[in-house]
């Protein structure tokens, strides 16, 4: 049996009460909305190729905002945008781990 993507993503959402530290408050929702877009853009969505998905709490909050790569399971952080597009252009586009990015 086969993988339905190439690449699945899923990025934590999650918000976490009182003021605890949480992906949400790093600007996770609008990482997610960057990256979903740009696959879009790219033509790289859909069946065999790549799917972002959405993730409640990966409870890893201190190395946040974090998402996390299938089938590999290569967990990542980023600070901004470029870091986004480099996961794309390396990762999901030519199959190469960003290292400096990797928790």
């Amino acid at each position: 049996m086969s993988n339905y993507y190439q690449y699945h993503v899923f990025f934590c959402l999650n918000q976490r009460p009182d003021g605890e530290v949480c992906c949400q408050d790093k600007g996770a929702e609008a990482a997610f909305d960057h990256m979903k877009a740009r696959i879009k853009k790219l033509g790289l969505g859909g069946k065999d190729k790549v799917r972002i998905n959405r993730a409640g709490c990966f409870d890893r909050c201190a190395e946040g905002p974090v998402l996390v790569v299938y089938p590999q399971a290569i967990w990542y952080t980023y600070l901004d945008t470029d870091d986004l597009d480099e996961i794309i252009e390396s990762h999901l586009i030519n199959g190469k781990v960003v290292q400096r990015l990797v928790v």
